[in-house]
């Protein structure tokens, strides 16, 4: 049996939450709004494609069309790949366009050409308005090393963009620009990662 300490623990908590409870109602009551989002997943930590592969699989449970564009690491055998081209290409098209790290490729003009068609074939996925979900993954990447114009990429998610399509871009060293014009942003901290004790990449955790 609680003891009348414990019980007025208990009655002010149940207190706090109410109000806890009230405002937030309140708050969400305000919050009607819907458009289609661009978001961010950049920083040095581990988890941005992951993220922007489990909204994927949201955007697949409520039935909306949605396309992955890979910018980076296109010749990977991935379990994401493998699992949306084997079981949902109904309703997810999925594009490998790079060639993988551009210290593995060694060629410049390469990887521009290689991203230059990532982005042909992510502009025509956008366009599309029946498409409701846009993964651009590592796409960031190829911001960074300048393969891809930040202007242009802007200008056409502002300019063609339908209005309910959801954009996501991810990678690291996000440009600022894009990180002022997005509607949402995360940044993944690096607290601890395994390849620092030299563990390697493993299946089911990084691919």
């Amino acid at each position: 049996m609680p003891t009348d300490d414990a019980g007025d623990k208990a009655a002010r908590h149940a207190a706090k939450m109410a109000r806890i409870k009230v405002a937030r109602d309140r708050m969400m009551a305000q919050k009607t709004g819907e458009k289609g989002l661009i978001i961010v997943h950049t920083g040095p930590g581990k988890g941005k494609s992951s993220s922007g592969f489990g909204m994927i699989l949201r955007a697949i449970a409520h039935g909306m069309p949605c396309a992955v564009v890979q910018f980076i690491k296109g010749a990977w055998d991935t379990g994401e790949r493998r699992l949306l081209t084997g079981h949902f290409g109904d309703l997810c098209q999925f594009y490998a366009m790079g060639e993988g790290f551009t210290w593995e490729t060694q060629d410049r003009e390469r990887d521009i050409a290689a991203a230059r068609a990532g982005w042909d074939k992510a502009k025509e996925l956008i366009r599309d308005p029946a498409i409701r979900f846009v993964l651009l993954d590592e796409i960031n990447i190829a911001l960074r090393y300048d393969y891809l114009d930040i202007s242009e990429i802007l200008e056409f998610l502002d300019k063609e963009k339908p209005p309910m399509t959801h954009v996501c871009l991810t990678g690291r060293n996000a440009k600022p620009e894009l990180i002022e014009a997005a509607d949402l942003v995360t940044e993944m901290v690096a607290v601890k990662h395994p390849f620092r004790a030299g563990i390697k990449a493993q299946a089911g955790v990084e691919f």
